[in-house]
């Protein structure tokens, strides 16, 4: 199986054509949803506040959700207080549609000039693997991500989100389900392998079954009650790993 996810951009080519109209049909057929409103970031009270960056695609915008307070970052801030018993100063950075490179580009300079953070978590690679980018090409932006977060933040824990489930997608049609899973998979081997070999950082397990409620409107993105189980997945497995601590 470890084979053919890195030929997994090989395996697209016997039904090429049939994936590639399936794609601009959900492309075209799934509604659009807004980011979510500003302002991107925000406060828990507490003695002590941890700073929290969360920066990656849709999921760092909030979309699926009408506020950040209500999506992953405002999620993920309620988890590390409850953790910590200390505040969370929290911010979102991101763009819906980024791949890795998109947020290199556009963001990762913005990211780093917020200055030393407690949390980063990452969010990206959904849409490297919608866009089949290599293998090779993500994971050299992920090295990039880490490699100036770090700089930017000596003593951070680092986060990185596995990349979805999309064989859950109930959405997705198949072969377009399979090849996504199998091409999304490649990308996680990939980037997996960067982060468990950089100090300080962490990459999350494949998340468990998704719950009732978890997708928002559009059957794709999380909504409130899906960032919230994010979240709590998320903080749990980063105790776990010891990359966090009450």
């Amino acid at each position: 199986m470890n084979a053919l996810r890195r030929l997994s951009r090989v395996a697209v080519i016997p039904t090429g054509a049939v994936v590639y109209l399936q794609g601009r049909r959900l492309r075209r057929d799934v509604p659009r949803l807004p980011d979510a409103a500003l302002p991107w970031h925000g406060e828990l009270p507490g003695p002590d506040p941890l700073r929290l960056l969360v920066l990656g695609d849709s999921t760092a915008a909030g979309v699926g959700a009408d506020t950040q307070d209500e999506a992953l970052p405002g999620q993920l801030g309620r988890e590390l207080s409850a953790l910590t018993g200390r505040g969370v100063s929290w911010r979102a950075i991101g763009e819906n549609g980024a791949d890795a490179r998109e947020l290199i580009e556009r963001y990762l300079d913005e990211a780093c000039a917020l200055g030393p953070q407690d949390v980063v978590f990452l969010s990206i690679g959904a849409n490297d693997a919608l866009g089949l980018r290599s293998r090779g090409a993500f994971v050299r932006d992920i090295r990039v991500l880490l490699d100036r977060l770090r700089e930017a933040s000596p003593d951070a824990a680092i986060l990185m989100s596995s990349l979805p489930a999309f064989f859950r997608f109930e959405l997705l049609p198949q072969p377009l389900k399979w090849h996504l899973y199998l091409h999304s998979r490649s990308l996680e081997d990939g980037a997996r392998a960067v982060v468990e070999a950089f100090p300080g950082a962490h990459m999350s397990p494949p998340p468990p079954p998704y719950t009732e409620g978890f997708f928002a409107s559009d059957l794709f993105h999380p909504g409130p009650i899906g960032y919230r189980d994010w979240a709590r997945f998320a903080v749990e497995d980063a105790v776990s790993a010891g990359m966090l601590r009450g």
